[in-house]
């Protein structure tokens, strides 16, 4: 059983910063694509960012882009997200998600969910 924990969300002041953990059992994380979603209140799930099997290609929705850094530790099982320069309009569940085959930003391709952790950015 595949298994998706997150961690690190908080309550943060806006340009402060914020280091996401999701934390894969269940299965060798060098055999997924890792991704990383949000959903803002009154809004659809959104895609973030993902990373390659290897960790050697990212790609970023444009609003977060110069801001944050996703990366993977393939021998601890660990995806992180680095969050920077924060913003009010960044407050949002995220969630890890992991795909076996698909290198896409769609959340219908991601097979495995963690259950999300909140991230609250004050002004």
């Amino acid at each position: 059983q595949v298994q998706l924990v997150e961690s690190g969300g908080g309550l943060v002041q806006a340009g402060g910063s914020l280091r996401l953990s999701c934390v894969v059992s269940g299965r060798t994380l060098s055999t997924l694509v890792m991704a990383w979603f949000r959903q803002r209140p009154g809004k659809e799930r959104e895609f973030v960012a993902r990373i390659s099997w290897s960790g050697d290609t990212t790609v970023y929705e444009d609003s977060v882009k110069g801001r944050f850094t996703i990366s993977r530790h393939n021998d601890e099982n660990t995806a992180y997200l680095q969050m920077n320069s924060l913003k009010p309009e960044d407050t949002a569940a995220y969630y890890c998600a992991g795909s076996i085959h698909d290198w896409s930003s769609e959340a219908a391709q991601y097979r495995y969910w963690g259950q999300g952790t909140q991230v609250t950015v004050s002004s």
